[in-house]
């Protein structure tokens, strides 16, 4: 396929490209050095099966692979421990390892109902998150500010209606952004309610001096 048709299959069922122009170049620079892009989709397991909303972005996922190009499935293992806020009005419970793990085992055989299993890498972020010590996780915390993180509508919502908002919670975006550093992710895909951490990722790959 040429640039322009496989960015039209990518682009078709799809609300949102950030920025359309750096994903055609991503697949023009793919197509002339014949290097994969790397596509990263994040799934914390915080239920035992995973719902309609992930097939929807599988299929989008499957599609990249069809196209020739990696797919990585992150399990956040470890982010799942601390409860992603997004959409939430008050802080989501934690989940404890147990729950955790019980909850993953399901995922594999659910999402290789899409996904073609031979070309899928999966990993799970404890492996490089849960190693950091507290000097590591301030370094990169020095390179977020509190302002970008306070953007979110669910923070700012709960801020204006004086609704508590635990510091764990403000750590979550920075742990999903640092999942594209380690990855050297090229391309992340996602629902809208993930549109701020995907874009924090962006953010925090240009501070490490990688191509967002």
């Amino acid at each position: 396929m040429t640039v322009d048709e496989q960015f039209a299959l990518i682009k078709r069922g799809t609300l949102e490209i950030v920025p359309e122009e750096g994903l055609k170049e991503k697949l023009k620079k793919s197509r002339e050095t014949g290097r994969p892009l790397r596509i990263k989709l994040g799934l914390d397991p915080t239920a035992p099966y995973i719902h309609l909303g992930h097939a929807v972005v599988l299929r989008k996922m499957r599609q990249f692979q069809d196209l020739g190009h990696e797919v990585y499935i992150i399990i956040g293992d470890f982010t799942a421990a601390i409860g992603d806020p997004s959409g939430r009005s008050m802080t989501r419970p934690q989940l404890t390892e147990d729950e955790i793990r019980e909850n993953a085992q399901t995922y594999y055989e659910q999402y290789c109902l899409i996904l073609d299993q031979s070309k899928t890498k999966l990993v799970f972020n404890s492996e490089w998150l849960a190693p950091l010590t507290m000097a590591d996780v301030i370094k990169i915390a020095a390179k977020l500010t509190v302002a970008r993180v306070l953007e979110r509508d669910d923070f700012a919502n709960r801020l204006s209606e004086g609704k508590p908002i635990s510091l764990h919670e403000l750590m979550y975006p920075m742990c999903q952004a640092y999942d594209s550093v380690v990855l050297e992710s090229d391309v992340e895909v996602g629902g809208l309610d993930q549109k701020f951490n995907i874009l924090m990722g962006r953010d925090l790959q240009t501070q490490y001096g990688q191509e967002e």
